[in-house]
């Protein structure tokens, strides 16, 4: 299910009263309208223009509420990007899904504190258990028995705002099992702990977390084969640096062409060669895969993994933002817990084990109300449908001598090129690549600019050699994640590709 192409307008006699009720009702509207939209961008303009329309002043006297109702909605509304639209084709994160909406809207109005249990979220603190042992029970870890959770320090997992944040709460995890007592000490001989990634393809996250954390720039690039680790230097890396790997992270759907590594086989190059490194699996796309037993094979191994970052707002059609960190071994969250006469030392003050995070909202609210409504059938059915979609997708870009796609898709993304002419896939020069490159820049500026079809873009190593192997090249992204997005819908997106690749290579 999602939000209804048409909303219907608030009766007459709503819109002549000052309730809080009336304007609630009228701003969901609104916002309704909004995400029902086929429109990405309703207007484009300038930073600049957009900057001198919007930071104003605060004014000294007030303003009516439908009046500043009717400002967002004339003034600020229609600059904002729909990623629900069915134009909106490089991303996932559409936030539309009814019963998700329904959650996010009821945890705002609730006003749940998920710092403390209590006295702050009493019924709230376990939704959020309910939904990492549920997130758990799908990658495969354990769960014990209800009745056997008696604190947070048996769930094994924690609600975060994005990402980001998941991955860096695991690479406190990484160092705290290499040096132990660093919470408290303070890191001490950083320059001793370094952190395997896959070259070219990982998240920004884990390197930006390193810093974050203490280590400073410790991350160790290893060469990549198919967006994957590269067996033989991963196994060179982990001898080269042995003794000093706090970590080694793959991903369960890189950021970029979302492949799923090998898991279960650098699980036992890393336990091997480096059995004391924390393994961590970064499945913030790898989710989609968890929900669908048709896919789930892609996962093999992850459960022997530390820990795991899942984002449920990449895939779910959550809105933003919810992330969870769940770990193998719960008891591992003491190592970076923290304690204050502010947080209630209780068995369920999840304040106790959320780092970088006080006040807590209920997060979990708008994931237990989706996951719930739709079940495991309809979880796997979503993620069907978007694997139908791709399909669909690969072979209108692979019948298109004119379009390359630049790997065997494992998830959701699809990333490819459109082929200037004369340029041979598998056999293309360094200064094909540029021309390549700088058609393809062209094509996304163009679509920006013109605001009616969005596609990612971003550098991706051609480690398949399908255009020339070593070589960044400069892909569009399409990801069939929106279930807004008809064949109709591809095909005119690819039709505007092609159009503007003619027109910039001509040009």
């Amino acid at each position: 299910m999602r939000i209804p192409e048409e909303v219907h307008e608030l009766e007459p006699s709503m819109t002549c009263t000052d309730s809080p009720l009336t304007l609630l009702h009228r701003a969901i509207e609104l916002g309704a309208r909004f995400k029902a939209d086929e429109t990405v961008y309703q207007r484009r303009g300038e930073a600049g223009y957009l900057r001198d329309l919007l930071v104003t002043d605060l004014p000294d006297a007030g303003t009516d509420l439908w009046d500043l109702l009717e400002e967002f909605e004339t003034q600020i509304l229609p600059w904002c990007k729909n990623e629900a639209s069915p134009r909106f084709l490089g991303f996932a994160d559409t936030g539309d899904d009814p019963a998700s909406l329904m959650g996010e809207i009821l945890a705002i109005l609730t006003q749940q504190n998920l710092i403390n249990q209590g006295f702050d979220s009493p019924s709230a603190t376990f939704v959020d258990v309910s939904v990492l042992r549920w997130l758990r029970l799908m990658l495969g870890y354990p769960n014990p028995p209800v009745h056997s959770v008696t604190s947070v320090w048996d769930v094994g997992g924690i609600v975060t705002t994005g990402g980001t944040t998941s991955n860096t709460v695991a690479m406190m995890l990484a160092r705290e099992r290499h040096s132990p007592g660093t919470m408290h000490t303070g890191v001490a001989g950083s320059g001793e702990m370094v952190v395997l990634v896959p070259a070219g393809i990982g998240h920004y996250s884990v390197k930006s977390a390193l810093s974050w954390i203490g280590l400073g720039d410790a991350t160790v690039e290893v060469p990549t084969r198919s967006f994957r680790y590269d067996p033989p230097s991963l196994t060179a890396a982990l001898t080269a640096h042995r003794g000093r790997i706090a970590a080694v992270v793959a991903y369960a759907g890189d950021s970029r062409t979302q492949t799923v590594e090998h898991l279960d086989l650098v699980r036992d190059l890393v336990r091997r060669y480096a059995p004391n490194a924390w393994l961590h699996a970064d499945a913030c796309w790898g989710l989609a895969a968890a929900c669908s037993p048709l896919l789930s094979d892609l996962l093999a191994g992850i459960a022997d993994y530390d820990s795991i970052t899942v984002d449920p707002h990449k895939v779910l059609s959550v809105p933003y933002s919810i992330s969870a960190l769940l770990v193998r071994d719960p008891q591992t969250l003491r190592s970076i817990s923290s304690h204050s006469d502010l947080i209630m030392q209780e068995d369920f003050a999840f304040g106790q084990v959320t780092p970088f995070v006080g006040s807590r909202p209920w997060a979990s609210l708008k994931l237990w109300m989706m996951m719930r409504h739709h079940g495991r059938g309809g979880l796997a059915r979503i993620v069907q449908d978007r694997i139908t979609l791709r399909d669909m997708f690969v072979e209108m870009i692979d019948a298109d001598e004119r379009l390359l796609r630049l790997h065997e898709p494992d998830l959701t993304a699809v990333a490819f090129v459109y082929l200037p002419r004369g340029i041979r896939p598998g056999q293309a020069s360094a200064q094909d690549v540029e021309v390549t490159n700088r058609v393809n820049v062209a094509i996304h500026d163009a679509l920006l600019d013109q605001g009616r079809w969005f596609l990612h873009q971003f550098g991706l190593p051609d480690d398949e050699g399908r255009l020339r192997r070593g070589a960044v090249v400069r892909p569009l992204r399409f990801l069939a994640g929106n279930g807004r997005v008809t064949d109709r819908h591809v095909r005119e997106a690819l039709d505007a590709v092609i159009a503007l690749g003619q027109s910039n290579e001509s040009g």
